[in-house]
């Protein structure tokens, strides 16, 4: 079975997720603008949120974290909670 480990940035509007999308771009470090802005209460681990199977995510944020390149900064991806930067820190088929 397929498991992924992610951290994200939970923010509520897609400009704020995509101004920090571009900070982190420009060299600016995940975990420390999940600590600063992330809404989730992961963002106080960075945004950590672990390793999970395919199904324990909302469906929008579970079809990124099990097809999006790991690795690399993904999103915006909007869900019922708002708008997120995703990150796929690894992944087993």
């Amino acid at each position: 079975m397929s498991r992924a480990a992610a951290r994200h940035i939970l923010v509520s509007t897609e400009a704020q997720c995509l101004e920090l999308k571009k900070q982190i771009e420009e060299g600016a470090d995940f975990a420390e603008i999940a600590r600063q802005y992330s809404s989730c209460p992961s963002g106080r681990q960075g945004g950590a949120l672990g390793e999970f199977g395919p199904g324990q995510m909302v469906r929008e944020f579970d079809e990124v974290v099990f097809s999006g390149e790991v690795g690399k900064v993904l999103g915006p991806v909007r869900t019922q909670f708002g708008y997120h930067l995703v990150e796929v820190t690894s992944r087993t088929a």
